[in-house]
């Protein structure tokens, strides 16, 4: 089951702690992700700091593990802020 996932940054911690190492460990662990097609799509927000994901799992809970399998949600300097079940659009089925 796929799942669009919305992440924030925590209002705990400032910029300055989003340092170059912390953010290559985070974009090390979500490329691993993305190889073993856990993570589909993702994109960086451009209204806060965040990013939007389409990620594979069989239950929300799956899900929220893998999220605290990378490094920024384990130190809690990342947030799910909504992570939505998704189903196909039946628009584009047969009629």
């Amino acid at each position: 089951m796929q799942f669009m996932v919305l992440t924030r940054r925590s209002e705990a911690f400032v910029d300055a702690d989003y340092t170059a190492a912390r953010l290559e460990d985070e974009a090390q662990a979500v490329r691993s992700l993305y190889l073993d097609g856990t993570v589909r799509q993702i994109w960086h927000r451009a209204d806060i700091g965040g990013a939007c994901l389409i990620m594979e799992g069989e239950t929300e809970d799956d899900v929220r593990q893998l999220l605290e399998s990378l490094p920024l949600f384990a130190a809690r300097m990342q947030e799910a802020v909504a992570i939505v079940p998704l189903s196909p659009y039946r628009g584009f089925g047969p009629r």
